[in-house]
């Protein structure tokens, strides 16, 4: 399971273009903008006759930039499972989040 969620970090990182991708920071850590954030979900269950056969890993991935014209988001949103959320400002950051199953 961890070695998938690197998969998910590397692939973020390509996106960013650089290493300022944070997994469930703590609130002291001082994190440099553009970034993006992320957090593991609860897995989602597939059933086929009632019976589960599949679990997907479900991720909250927020793009967080000074910049409200920034295109990181659009990129975020180019992976396939990947579904925009309301985007809001907090502290004068534009923060674009997704939830995202990989």
């Amino acid at each position: 399971m961890a070695d998938r969620r690197l998969e998910l970090h590397e692939v973020l990182c390509g996106l960013l273009g650089s290493r300022q991708v944070y997994f469930q920071p703590p609130p002291t850590v001082q994190m440099k903008h553009p970034c993006i954030v992320y957090e593991k979900l609860p897995h989602k269950t597939l059933y086929a006759n009632n019976v589960p056969y599949a679990f997907q890993d479900e991720y909250r991935v927020t793009v967080i930039d000074k910049d409200p014209d920034t295109r990181i988001p659009k990129k975020v949103a180019r992976m396939a499972t990947a579904k925009a959320e309301r985007p809001f400002q907090n502290q004068n950051l534009n923060h674009y989040p997704y939830t995202l199953y990989y």
